[in-house]
């Protein structure tokens, strides 16, 4: 398990950048049919049906907030390799792509929030920056490229190159777990429901909470919203984590509920987190965070 690297020239230079502008067919034809099954998963409604959806959704949704985002896209806290697998591997069944992937996207947010080399510029339109910028894609060998510079501690990982590869893998055998087990309705309502309101919830981080809400900064992206925050275990506070990106926690005043930092800060008093940073409103001046 590599250390994550720090945030170098040849990471940040947007002429390094190659923009994702090659329309996936596949992408849309993929999406369209989880939309679908989503919609028809309601005709086939049972208490056993839902539990297993919101079991599923909360799993694989703090496998993105906690493993994929603030373990592996910020480094804000440390687990022993064990933990951090398992962490990246439930994020894994959310679908939304492999760690390295999905942190080359963050870090390259970060570098260029809402600016050209964003991967989901608000700029370019609230839908775009919703789930529009989802359906481009970079040429095989120029993401590569763009993994090993924006991603580069990820990538010396035997276990993350291996997802990069192989990254659908884990999410299939759920679905097909989920068809064995329940047939269709539990595989519409444990698959194909839970992905289409977890995609949601973590867009609209990139959209509703780049365009609606209050901020705690105002020299700082993004803004604060409570919706967001609710659904997506913490990540909408967005303002709040552009000023601070380095925080493990991201709801900053006492009623700005984040359930990821709960996750958090219980590991941490179990002994499996550690060296957590933590930041407060009142520590807003730039520089390293404290850790504990």
């Amino acid at each position: 398990m590599a250390e994550a690297p720090a945030a170098g020239p040849a990471a940040s230079r947007e002429e390094e950048i190659t923009p994702a502008d090659r329309f996936s067919p596949a992408l849309a034809v993929y999406f369209a049919a989880v939309h679908v099954g989503a919609v028809a998963a309601f005709a086939y409604f049972s208490w056993t049906n839902l539990a297993v959806m919101l079991l599923l959704y909360v799993m694989t949704g703090l496998g993105v907030t906690v493993g994929y985002h603030r373990l592996l896209a910020h480094r804000s806290f440390r687990v022993p390799p064990w933990l951090e697998y398992t962490l990246a591997t439930s994020g894994v069944i959310a679908l939304q792509g492999s760690p390295t992937t999905w942190v080359s996207d963050h870090r390259q947010h970060h570098f260029h929030s809402d600016r050209d080399h964003d991967p989901h510029d608000i700029n370019r339109g609230l839908l775009y920056a919703h789930m529009g910028w989802i359906f481009f894609e970079r040429p095989r060998e120029a993401e590569h490229r763009r993994k090993l510079r924006m991603a580069r501690d990820l990538m010396a990982d035997p276990y993350y190159r291996w997802l990069d590869r192989y990254h659908y893998v884990p999410g299939l055998a759920v679905g097909a777990a989920l068809l064995l087990i329940g047939g269709l309705p539990l595989f519409l309502w444990g698959f194909c429901l839970r992905l289409v309101v977890l995609y949601h919830s973590t867009w609209l981080v990139n959209s509703a909470a780049h365009a609606w809400g209050y901020r705690n900064f105002e020299d700082a992206k993004g803004a604060n919203n409570w919706l967001v925050a609710l659904l997506a275990f913490g990540e909408g506070w967005h303002n709040n984590h552009h000023a601070r990106p380095g925080s493990a926690r991201h709801g900053m005043r006492r009623w700005e509920v984040d359930v990821s930092w709960w996750l958090i800060a219980t590991l941490r008093r179990l002994g499996l987190a550690r060296d957590v940073a933590v930041s407060h409103l009142e520590t807003r001046a730039r520089g390293p965070l404290a850790r504990a």
